[in-house]
């Protein structure tokens, strides 16, 4: 399975929508709070033109989707998988 990053905060509804929607779906990914880790607070500035907007989910091949729908993921995560 591709390997998924969801950058996340712990407040936000829209991050716990979809993990529960992954998880539901037997989807891993590895979750990092931008509250936390500076780095990834600039990562997710970096893809979302300067703002901490999240969810944002990386992919293994390297591309960002932000606030993603959870069909949007699940069909990336197979694509990459195939």
């Amino acid at each position: 399975m591709a390997q998924v990053t969801m950058y996340s905060t712990t407040w936000c509804g829209y991050c716990r929508r979809l993990k529960l929607q992954m998880d539901q779906a037997g989807i891993t990914y590895t979750e990092v709070d931008i509250e936390r880790d500076p780095e990834a607070a600039a990562y997710v500035e970096n893809v979302n033109g300067g703002n901490q907007t999240v969810p944002t989910v990386r992919f293994a091949d390297g591309t960002a989707l932000t606030n993603p729908p959870f069909a949007v993921v699940a069909d990336k995560v197979a694509e990459l998988a195939a």
